[in-house]
């Protein structure tokens, strides 16, 4: 396992983390300060800004994009709902290819509005992502998908583990073809008992690496994720196996906090988020 200790530059910050507080150019200058390697920005802090220039300031400024966050939902009633979802993601898979983003992450969606059949909403889910395969090899984005935990299942993410997300990748681009990937996220994963046999299965299809802390209590079911050392999860022992399995990208920052984080300064939450990371991952 590599010593991440005090190396802000394998380190990544969604943008979420801080609570959309300032704009994603004034987000990149507070990061390239303190010498963080990356951050995965979400798509609606890219409204009504040239997103070349974005680009350029990255790369001035020695910034990867970890992952473009995130898809639309793929799922929907009507067919034509979904397919103006599908053109949206294609669409963002141009942007993420314009911010040279390592993946696009897929939360796929929960069940469609007056619907109980989750096997139509998975099925929903697939079908959208085999139309928008080929478009990501052309854009060399690959697709990440993220199970999200099972609380989500009904109105967020009926991908729900990591050996379901492998079995959608094993079926939708059995040989590879397409980079199809997942997202690790412990926040979501870590109460699998199958989770370590299954990051071992992922291998190189591991695209992306999320931490955060699952508190106890937790009192809201999105919007109250802790800081690493806050909570409850070994994230150090996920990391280890995220990349005994061939993971070497950067270690993401992920969290959504309305009660605490999100109502401190965004440079108290940079500067924490560092020595976190450091200490706790």
């Amino acid at each position: 396992m590599r010593d991440i200790t005090g190396k802000p530059e394998l380190y990544s910050i969604n943008t979420a983390t801080l609570g959309f507080q300032s704009s994603l150019p004034a987000i990149i200058d507070a990061c390239a300060q303190r010498g963080i390697g990356g951050i995965a920005p979400w798509r609606k802090e890219l409204d009504g800004c040239h997103v070349q220039d974005i680009a350029r300031q990255l790369k001035a400024c020695r910034i990867s994009v970890s992952g473009l966050c995130r898809s639309t939902f793929y799922t929907a009633p009507t067919q034509a709902e979904r397919q103006a979802a599908i053109d949206e993601n294609r669409h963002a898979l141009d942007i993420a290819a314009e911010l040279g983003a390592r993946c696009y992450m897929q939360v796929v969606g929960g069940l469609p509005a007056g619907s109980n059949n989750l096997e139509e909403a998975r099925r929903q889910v697939r079908e959208g992502i085999r139309q928008l395969l080929p478009h990501s090899h052309d854009t060399g984005v690959p697709i990440a998908l993220e199970p999200l935990h099972p609380m989500t299942a009904a109105d967020r993410s009926c991908l729900s583990t990591l050996r379901q997300a492998l079995d959608w990748c094993d079926e939708l681009d059995p040989e590879g073809d397409y980079g199809l990937g997942v997202a690790v996220d412990v926040y979501h994963l870590w109460w699998d008992p199958e989770l370590f046999s299954q990051i071992a299965r992922a291998g190189k299809r591991i695209l992306a690496f999320h931490v955060s802390d699952w508190l106890v209590p937790t009192v809201d079911l999105v919007n109250d994720r802790g800081m690493p050392g806050d909570g409850v999860i070994d994230i150090r022992s996920i990391r280890h196996q995220v990349e005994s399995a061939g993971y070497n990208g950067q270690v993401e920052l992920e969290i959504f906090s309305s009660r605490n984080w999100w109502t401190k300064d965004q440079d108290q939450i940079l500067d924490t988020s560092i020595e976190r990371i450091s200490e706790y991952c």
